[in-house]
């Protein structure tokens, strides 16, 4: 536990202060923590984290990611997607087709 963010937290009701920001990243979560929302660092900017009781005993940059994932591909998976699109379009006209005909 990071001394400094209980200083920030002592005394206070959740949700008063509203945002922490901190970069203690390695801080373990207790139980007086519950119900702050922390602005935690990922090394770009920070992301709010809202303490909840299943958070106790972890740490708090568990919860805000270090690493953008970007999907995989490339013309290969654009084409697949695309095929995907086409058939949720198609069964989502259907659908519509089959309610109006249902509503005659």
């Amino acid at each position: 536990m990071d001394e400094n963010l209980l200083k920030k937290i002592a005394g206070k009701k959740p949700g008063s202060l509203g945002v922490i920001k901190t970069w203690a990243r390695r801080s373990q979560i207790s139980p007086e923590m519950v119900g702050f929302t922390f602005g935690v660092h990922n090394g770009k900017n920070h992301i709010d984290v809202f303490v909840t009781e299943d958070m106790v005993g972890h740490r708090l940059g568990e919860f805000a990611l270090t690493r953008k994932f970007t999907r995989h591909g490339g013309k290969m998976q654009k084409e697949i997607e695309a095929k995907a699109k086409e058939a949720e379009v198609a069964a989502a006209k259907s659908a519509k087709e089959a309610a109006t005909a249902a509503a005659k």
